[in-house]
């Protein structure tokens, strides 16, 4: 019995009754001044419909009154773009007036017949409203009097269901609607995974080499070492807070412009870090840097960024071959190191991950793992 009375306390089952009721005080009107015309009220709602704007308000009122609360009801409030759109908007005010009647009808009437069915078991046949007609008093009526009430609960709850999924079905996004949540789901979801990637590139680089720059300080004993290693912590830490900072501008401002962001041309101070790190690090450039195409140009920075962060994290301070061939509208970015003991799979980690990602969002290819006794991160990139 409580999960059966459980809509009547609900504050939608109201709110959807008043949605029904609205469009019924125009009528009604209407029906006042000349009620041989009933159709009138249903005619001009076709013009009203074909106008892009009402598709607004028709869907600010479902999700006030319909789905309040909700945070996804699946109803637009962007004006009708196609005809379509404007039809799906007209067949929505006709059946919103026909499911509006039918509430009111109900609302009124069948109250009154409970109330007849009461008065008639009472012995006092009610003649100013005569919805049972000529019938005579008996007690039997006060058993079917809770009956009109019940429909009218039923009508209530049921209308009110049917009018949000109608209106979910006719005020609903469109297609070509749909498809632009889509991609603009798809464009934040990207942008977010690229934040990430520049967040695990340039912070994570940033505190390898302070580790290892560090714990070789600490091991050497070396006065004259640990200076040169302090240097270097604060010259890659100094590069990762501005690296941090561009991040979180493009967090603050989301048409600020990704040219900030460094490219292969100023590689030069990521082999610097790593061979302050002790790595020995050789480098071997084929084709101009300047050619490569900006997008490019940047991922391929990112690239090697994270393959040297590799080298220190997992080798340590090895001899590093680097390669950067700009050739026949390629890029081929090559990076080898001795293959460190216990590594025999290709690498399956976030930043290998990541690399791979970045040259297929290049349309790319990228190749990770062991190779002739070396470590090698091979990456092709499509300079067109």
């Amino acid at each position: 019995m409580a999960r059966f009375l459980r809509p009547l306390l609900r504050g939608t089952t109201y709110t959807r009754l008043l949605h029904l009721w609205v469009p019924m005080l125009v009528v009604s009107v209407w029906l006042y001044v000349d009620m041989s015309r009933w159709w009138v009220p249903a005619a001009v709602l076709v013009p009203v419909g074909l106008v892009p704007a009402v598709r607004v308000g028709e869907g600010v009122q479902a999700r006030l009154l319909l789905t309040p609360g909700e945070q996804d009801p699946g109803i637009t409030v962007a004006p009708a773009r196609t005809w379509r759109d404007r039809l799906r908007t007209v067949l929505w005010l006709e059946v919103r007036m026909a499911l509006g009647a039918s509430v009111a009808f109900a609302c009124v009437w069948l109250p009154i017949l409970s109330h007849q069915l009461v008065e008639t078991a009472r012995g006092r046949v009610p003649d100013d409203v005569p919805v049972l007609g000529q019938t005579q008093p008996h007690w039997a009526y006060a058993l079917l009097a809770p009956l009109p009430l019940i429909a009218l609960y039923g009508v209530v709850v049921g209308l009110g269901e049917i009018v949000t999924a109608v209106a979910r079905r006719l005020l609903g996004p469109s297609a070509a609607e749909r498809l632009e949540a889509l991609e603009a789901r798809t464009e934040q979801l990207l942008e977010r995974n690229r934040i990430a990637r520049e967040l695990h590139d340039s912070i994570g680089h940033a505190l390898t080499v302070a580790v290892v720059q560090a714990g070789a300080a600490r091991a050497a004993g070396d006065p004259e070492f640990t200076g040169r290693a302090l240097v270097a912590i604060e010259d890659t830490g100094r590069a990762a807070l501005e690296d941090l900072e561009r991040v979180l501008g493009v967090l603050r401002e989301a048409e600020r412009p990704v040219s900030s962001r460094p490219t292969l041309a100023e590689a030069d101070r990521l082999l610097e870090s790593a061979r302050g790190s002790g790595a020995k690090v050789d480098v071997e450039v084929c084709g101009p840097l300047e050619s490569i195409p900006g997008p490019v140009s940047r991922e391929g920075y990112r690239i090697l960024q994270e393959s040297l962060t590799n080298v220190l994290r997992h080798a340590g301070a090895v001899p590093v071959r680097v390669r950067v061939d700009v050739t026949d509208g390629t890029l081929v970015l090559e990076v080898r190191n001795p293959l460190p003991a216990g590594v025999s799979g290709p690498g399956r980690g976030s930043g290998l991950r990541g690399i791979r990602e970045r040259a297929a969002l290049l349309g790319g290819r990228a190749r990770t793992g062991p190779d002739e006794g070396d470590w090698q991160v091979r990456v092709e990139l499509p300079l067109s």
